[in-house]
């Protein structure tokens, strides 16, 4: 399993694909599949049979994973798309922007 350079919660727009361009902000990853859940990001529409809880059923519009390779961390100095980095600072490891510089 490789370092992921996103988190639960970062702000990211995707860079491939039939979403280019849109931006959220990520709900959840699966590290073994190397895939994320972006907020508002490859909705997919869901089928639901009439059941007690929702006796009119319908369709449902849901988010997909999306491969992290299409995604790209928002910098949060230029809004813009950046290639992420570590290095250590004291006694700890943090992540930076590659475009500002600046510790996300």
């Amino acid at each position: 399993m490789t370092k992921l350079k996103i988190k639960t919660g970062d702000k990211v727009v995707v860079i491939a694909g039939d979403h280019k361009g849109s931006e959220g902000k990520i709900l959840r990853i699966f590290p073994d599949k190397n895939k994320a859940i972006v907020e508002g990001v490859n909705l997919v529409s869901k089928h639901n049979k009439p059941s007690a809880k929702n006796p009119q059923g319908g369709i449902s519009k849901k988010e997909a994973p999306i491969h992290i390779s299409n995604l790209s961390l928002i910098d949060p100095k230029s809004k813009k798309a950046t290639r992420v980095g570590f290095r250590v600072e004291g006694n700890k490891k943090v992540r930076f922007s590659k475009k500002s510089n600046q510790v996300i």
